[in-house]
């Protein structure tokens, strides 16, 4: 049977997972009668841990709001987690500025763990690789990403000092709409209010951002995520491809998705069923064709090459080598 010390430390634990829980849950998550609870609740009390009552029809306890708890308690699988997260994170750039934050971090919590579990974390980190390099972009400012954070979600202007990749600085006021997490970046989508357009920043090129007065409306149609890919299918490139398809949006976009191409219907009485083929226009704007003639080729569907001719030439090169090897014994 549980000591009572250990049912407090199980209350604790509890109400650190957040919410107002009332005393017939913790009584029957403990194993005790509810005069019981009320006794742990008072020690926890006692040692300055602030456990609120709450009255009413919802009532039961909590924790004060804003109480940072010491110490954190995690369970084996919940501290897995938490490393296994961390680990992802700097692997794949989606870290914030202060990248020693995120390794004290994972060292305080594996120094902690039972000796069982570390060993077989260990095991997985040896066994585990990625098929991306880690990102080569510097991470954004911490304080930045959190400011722009709570812009988006209070529908607040905020102010930001920009640095394009020209090198060109400026101050600008943006009326963020969201934060997108992208190969390896952190990208911020809203508009630019000095010149009222929507515009794309990367965070880690935002050196300041400082909320301002005021309130805006985040206009109807594409999500954050939505917008961020668009704007990469049409940014300027060296090539631009445009491309007829016959086939479902489906087939098309399992080989060439959002993040690479636009695509609308080349005949638009065809309908709009997804599931339907028929000729689709495709456009996409590159900086090497090579990687295209393979693409649709694995599409297995018929296609015109509308521009530019260097594809037409590559395509046919690569239909040529095929037909070449086909016929060697």
């Amino acid at each position: 049977m549980p000591r009572p010390t250990g049912r407090m430390l199980t209350l604790l634990e509890l109400l650190q997972s957040g919410g107002t829980r009332t005393g017939a849950e913790l009584a029957a998550r403990l194993g005790v009668e509810g005069r019981t609870v009320r006794r742990y609740v008072d020690h926890l009390i006692d040692l300055d841990i602030p456990v609120e009552s709450v009255r009413g029809r919802y009532g039961g306890y909590r924790l004060a709001p804003g109480y940072r708890l010491p110490p954190l308690m995690l369970g084996d699988d919940e501290a897995l987690a938490v490393l296994l997260g961390l680990v992802a994170g700097r692997r794949t750039g989606l870290t914030t500025a202060e990248r020693a934050a995120s390794e004290t971090a994972a060292a305080k919590i594996r120094r902690v763990l039972p000796r069982h579990v570390a060993r077989r974390l260990d095991t997985l980190l040896e066994a585990l690789a990625f098929t991306d390099r880690p990102g080569e972009s510097d991470p954004p400012d911490a304080g930045v990403l959190l400011t722009i954070a709570d812009a988006v979600r209070h529908r607040r202007p905020v102010s930001i000092r920009y640095t394009d990749r020209d090198g060109r600085r400026s101050a600008r006021t943006l009326h963020a709409y969201g934060i997108v997490a992208h190969a390896g970046r952190w990208y911020v989508t809203g508009e630019d209010a000095g010149i009222g357009e929507d515009r794309i920043f990367r965070l880690d090129r935002i050196v300041d951002a400082r909320p301002l007065p005021g309130s805006f409306e985040v206009p109807v149609g594409p999500g954050p995520a939505e917008r961020v890919l668009s704007a990469f299918a049409t940014a300027g490139y060296r090539y631009e491809v445009t491309l007829r398809i016959h086939g479902t949006v489906e087939q098309v976009r399992a080989r060439l998705p959002a993040g690479v191409a636009s695509l609308e219907e080349h005949d638009p009485a065809a309908g709009r069923d997804r599931t339907a083929e028929r000729w689709l226009r495709v456009e996409l704007r590159v900086e090497r064709l090579d990687w295209l003639p393979p693409v649709l080729a694995s599409l297995d569907r018929p296609f015109v090459i509308e521009r530019p001719d260097e594809l037409r030439h590559l395509v046919t090169a690569l239909a040529d080598r095929l037909a070449s090897c086909a016929r060697e014994v």
